[in-house]
């Protein structure tokens, strides 16, 4: 008969008596006791040796555990664990390594810790999925731009701007703007742009300051990145994707510092963002950049801000008007709608190889066709 779970030492103890008695061949006895000659003389030992009390399971665990994660280590872990909640077993090692500690466990072991001491949920590492996206070769060559979600402050409520660079995922502003308007945003971007330079292009969404809907993107606000030669492209309607490196910053945002912090005013929580743009800049490893961090993979632009705005100039080919009231520019005796954003400045027609087809630009940057085979 098979061992009963309930009953197992006395079963053993059972079994050690009739062995002992000699009466039955001791091989036919591990049979009805189904178990093995080895295990049989096994109990016959240990009772021998120990009595009834020997008989009971002893531990398996080893003598010695080489391979256990050193106690000052695990400390470290979870102190880091503790100051950024968000981080996983990945970014953990990674800054353990930054910071020069040894013996560094892997990340599954790392994770494996953080769930023993309940710092991580059951279920929480199945919600990280890797995500694959393109990325431009340097940095400023593209910048992303959006403004997060609004939130309450104790005084008012904070309008976070967010600027990051495509190339690197540094973030090079993370302002808390009472509004989004036009002055306060150009306020904002003139800071940065002194500090960071200017990038090649900036995307951004298809709402206020920035441009009203896909008909309408334009906007003096982008009229004036075009004219400091930047050029401006916006997401597609409906597809945040296409902003998707900063809606991924909003969310680590989101993880890191407004989901656990209550904010008194916009000073109040300037403070706390200027500190976790710090850290995630030069602290926070970055799985997209092979646990480096953004500020290791980002140089400032050698595009200089300039003091005053350039001025507009245009081919000898070019068929120049000035942009009137509206939006409206004049051109063989009919009018056209360009975009309000414009009025009263210069913009360049250019003559296609499509008959009847013109491009229509503003400083370097296309703006809109024209046809003049349409009514």
């Amino acid at each position: 008969m098979p061992w009963q779970e309930v009953s197992t030492v006395s079963l053993r103890q059972e079994f050690v008596v009739l062995a002992q008695l000699g009466n039955v061949p001791f091989a036919t006895l591990c049979k009805r006791f189904s178990i093995s000659r080895k295990t049989g003389y096994k109990w016959l030992s240990r009772y021998n040796s120990g009595g009834k009390d020997a008989l009971c399971d002893q531990s398996r665990r080893p003598h010695l555990s080489p391979l256990k994660t050193d106690g000052d280590i695990e400390t470290a872990v979870l102190a880091l664990r503790d100051r950024h909640q968000a981080w996983g077993g990945r970014k953990i090692k990674a800054r353990l390594e930054a910071l020069g500690h040894e013996n560094i466990p892997s990340p599954s072991t790392i994770t494996a810790i953080l769930r023993r001491h309940g710092r991580i949920e059951p279920d929480e590492a199945q919600k990280h999925k890797p995500w694959q996206r393109f990325e431009h070769e340097t940095p400023n060559r593209l910048w992303q731009m959006d403004f997060k979600g609004h939130f309450p402050l104790e005084l008012g409520r904070c309008h976070p701007l967010t600027v990051l660079d495509d190339h690197s995922r540094f973030a090079l502003c993370l302002k808390a703007c009472g509004n989004e308007r036009h002055e306060t945003v150009k306020e904002t971007m003139t800071n940065v742009f002194l500090r960071y330079g200017l990038p090649e292009r900036m995307t951004m969404d298809n709402g206020s300051p920035w441009g009203s809907d896909r008909d309408h993107p334009y906007t003096s606000f982008t009229v004036w990145l075009m004219h400091l030669g930047i050029r401006v492209s916006h997401s597609r309607p409906f597809h945040p994707q296409t902003q998707g490196k900063d809606e991924r910053f909003h969310r680590t945002l989101n993880a890191e510092l407004l989901r656990n912090n209550f904010f008194r005013n916009l000073d109040h929580c300037q403070l706390h963002f200027d500190h976790w743009r710090e850290v995630y800049n030069q602290e926070r490893p970055h799985e997209a950049l092979g646990m480096k961090t953004p500020g290791t993979r980002y140089a400032i632009s050698p595009r200089v801000f300039p003091e005053t705005l350039p001025a507009i100039e245009y081919s000898p080919a070019d068929v120049v008007r000035k942009v009137q009231d509206g939006g409206i520019i004049h051109f063989k005796g009919r009018e056209f709608r360009i975009s309000n954003a414009f009025k009263g400045y210069p913009i360049a027609l250019r003559f296609t190889t499509t008959d009847g087809l013109m491009e229509v630009y503003f400083c370097q940057q296309k703006i809109a066709d024209i046809d003049l085979k349409t009514m």
